[in-house]
């Protein structure tokens, strides 16, 4: 049951748009994530996709069948809410239930098809308690096995994970993705945490501005970011943007700093350069060799991030080995290697793939 949107935009009578021209093909069985900074209309799409919200214009198809006007019972989804969406006054059992017996499911397979989704979220020992007496993890996995309970071919997932803390987060989106995987289904899946899409999603969709800047996988949305939103959108710490200046057809001055010699020949005079936090190269340096000084150091435990500041007051992000040892306020000197994205000055990625380099 494959997914097409095919420019779909959303506005309100105030004339605010939300998004605009959405086109995405979501194919069936897979693990389709929406990702994006808040307010940018991702909780929007998925309504629209589920019929909770009209759209404005373009057009929603699903399994070869035009959705747009058609109620939301009728279009064969499940939706698991932020909130979890749990009736307080039923025992888990029934909340799982609810939908099914909601359709008039026989009995005999309503019992069956609970039973099962329980056994999968492994809530079989708490069927019979109230929503307040479980925890935030278990109340979530009472709204997963109700969607895995349901019959429905595709489930959508509004930031599902947001209210848990970290490490329970950690392993419900592995529980989820196991789900995915042994179900089946095609999850389309909201989230502003940038670490869910990638550890989850077969393809992803950035949005931002209203509209859709990338959609691809999530190591094409790393390696070869559409944009520069997109490449700083994703990665721990973010990528460092600077500006550069051509020094030569392969060579380009960065920051006014060090120069970076690279693979492709530039065609910009001026450009914008993102630099990994592992790309910078962290050295100590004398008041004369040095071009930034260290504002702090966090240790991770197997690495360290140095943050600093250029002298033109740029700041940058910088991971080092663990056993690096820098102080606050001490002078360094930062380069890079050649490994780096470029960008024009409108931000679009210009720097040239692997296949161009070789037939160059």
């Amino acid at each position: 049951m494959s997914t097409l949107l095919t420019n779909v935009c959303k506005q309100y009578d105030q004339g605010k748009t939300v998004l605009k021209n959405v086109t995405a093909e979501i194919e069936t069985g897979e693990f389709f994530v929406i990702v994006g900074p808040s307010g940018c209309g991702k909780s929007t799409l998925l309504r629209m996709i589920a019929g909770l919200t009209q759209i404005s214009d373009g057009e929603i198809s699903i399994d070869g069948q035009v959705v747009n006007n058609l109620p939301p019972k009728d279009r064969n989804l499940t939706m698991v809410f932020q909130s979890y969406a749990l009736f307080p006054f039923l025992s888990v059992w029934d909340n799982v239930a609810f939908g099914l017996k909601a359709r008039k499911h026989d009995q005999s397979e309503v019992e069956e098809r609970v039973n099962n989704a329980l056994k999968m979220v492994n809530l079989e020992d708490l069927k019979d308690r109230k929503p307040r007496e479980l925890s935030g993890g278990q109340r979530q996995r009472v709204a997963l096995a109700r969607a895995v309970a349901s019959d429905a071919k595709i489930c959508l997932m509004d930031e599902p994970l947001s209210n848990l803390d970290a490490q329970l987060r950690i392993k419900m989106r592995q529980e989820i993705y196991a789900l995915q995987r042994k179900l089946g289904i095609t999850l389309i899946y909201v989230t502003h945490d940038q670490v869910e899409a990638m550890t989850m999603a077969d393809h992803i969709m950035v949005l931002h501005d209203s509209k859709v800047q990338q959609i691809g996988t999530p190591a094409e949305i790393y390696k070869t970011p559409a944009n520069e939103f997109v490449a700083g959108f994703f990665g721990v710490p973010p990528i460092n943007i600077l500006y550069a200046t051509k020094i030569s057809d392969k060579a380009i001055r960065v920051n006014n700093d060090f120069q970076v010699d690279l693979d492709q020949p530039v065609t910009e005079k001026e450009l914008k350069v993102g630099i990994r936090p592992n790309e910078l190269i962290v050295e100590k340096a004398d008041e004369l060799s040095a071009n930034a000084t260290v504002q702090n150091v966090e240790f991770l435990g197997d690495e360290k991030i140095v943050y600093a500041t250029f002298s033109n007051g740029n700041e940058v992000s910088a991971i080092v080995p663990s056993n690096a040892h820098f102080d606050m306020f001490e002078n360094i000197k930062i380069t890079s290697t050649n490994n780096v994205l470029l960008f024009n000055q409108d931000g679009i990625n210009i720097t040239a793939n692997e296949e161009d380099l070789i037939n160059a």
